[in-house]
C-alpha cells in the first residue's frame, strides 16, 4: 500500500494517484491539515510519497502537525520504506535528515525546466527521461543537500531541484502530479489580488493545456521507476 500524505486539502495525489489506479494499486491518504491522524502500524506501508503546502517546514508553531510529520519521516527512512517527497515533501524530507532549508534564490512559479547531472542522468528514479524535463513549480524556499544525499538535478533559478538519500528516498523541489484543476485551485488559494491572480491563472491553464502530454509522460516514467523502487524493497526485505 502507498500512502500519500497531504498537508493542505488542495494538494493531492493527483496523477499519481490516477497512475495507481490505473495499475489497481492500492493506496490511502491521511490530509494532516483536517487533523487525520499518521499511522503507528508501518506493517502494511510499502511506499510514502508526501505532497506539497504553502507552509514551509519551520512553522510547527501555525502547523503543529509538522512535528509529528518529522517524526515520522525519520522512522520511514530508520525503516528503509522508499519514500517520494514533492515540494514541501522534499523539505521536509531535508530537514528529517538534518539539512537546513531557506529561501530560494528565486522564486518559481509555472512551468520551468530542470536539468539532471550525472548522477541523476543515471538515477533509478528518473532513468529513462534523457537530461532535461519540464516541470510545474510553486515556491519560495530551497532545500540543501543533507549530509551523505546525491544531488540529482538543478536549475538555473534553483540550484537544488532534487536529492537522494540512501537507496530509495527521495525529494523533488519540484511537481509532476498537478493538473489544470490543481493550478486553478492553487492560484485561487494562493494569489489573492484579482488582476494578479487572472493573468497568472491564465498564462498557466494555456502552457499546461499545450504542454500536459508531454508533461504527464514525464510523470507517468517517475511514477514507475518509483514503483520499480518498491518493489526492489520489497524483494530485500
Amino acid at each position: 500500500m502507498v500512502l500519500f500524505i497531504k498537508n493542505i486539502s488542495i494538494e493531492d495525489p493527483g496523477t499519481f494517484g490516477q497512475f495507481l489506479d490505473q495499475k489497481n494499486i492500492q493506496y490511502s491518504i491521511v490530509d494532516l491539515s483536517i487533523d487525520q491522524q499518521l499511522p503507528k502500524d508501518f506493517s502494511n506501508i510499502e511506499a510514502v510519497v508526501v505532497l506539497g503546502g504553502p507552509m514551509n517546514v519551520d512553522e510547527e508553531d501555525k502547523h503543529p502537525f509538522l512535528t509529528k510529520e518529522i517524526v515520522f519521516i525519520k522512522e520511514v527512512l530508520k525503516r528503509r520504506i522508499p519514500y517520494l517527497g514533492l515540494c514541501l515533501g522534499s523539505q521536509l524530507l531535508a530537514k528529517a535528515c538534518g539539512a537546513r532549508v531557506g529561501k530560494s534564490p528565486q522564486e518559481e512559479i509555472g512551468f520551468s525546466f530542470v536539468e539532471f547531472n550525472d548522477e541523476g542522468v543515471s538515477d533509478p528514479l528518473l532513468s529513462g527521461l534523457g537530461g532535461v524535463i519540464e516541470v510545474f513549480q510553486w515556491h519560495g524556499d530551497m532545500f540543501e543537500i543533507p549530509t551523505k544525499a546525491n544531488l540529482l538535478a538543478l536549475s538555473d533559478k534553483c540550484p537544488h531541484q532534487a536529492f537522494r538519500i540512501n537507496d530509495n528516498a527521495y525529494g523533488l523541489q519540484f511537481h509532476v502530479e498537478i493538473t489544470d484543476k490543481s493550478i486553478v485551485q492553487w492560484t485561487d488559494a494562493y494569489v489573492k489580488d484579482v488582476k494578479k491572480n487572472n493573468h497568472m491563472k491564465a498564462k498557466m491553464i494555456s502552457d499546461y493545456q499545450s504542454k500536459k502530454e508531454v508533461f504527464h509522460n514525464t510523470a507517468n516514467v517517475i511514477y514507475q521507476n518509483f514503483l520499480n523502487i518498491v518493489e526492489q524493497a520489497k524483494a530485500k526485505v
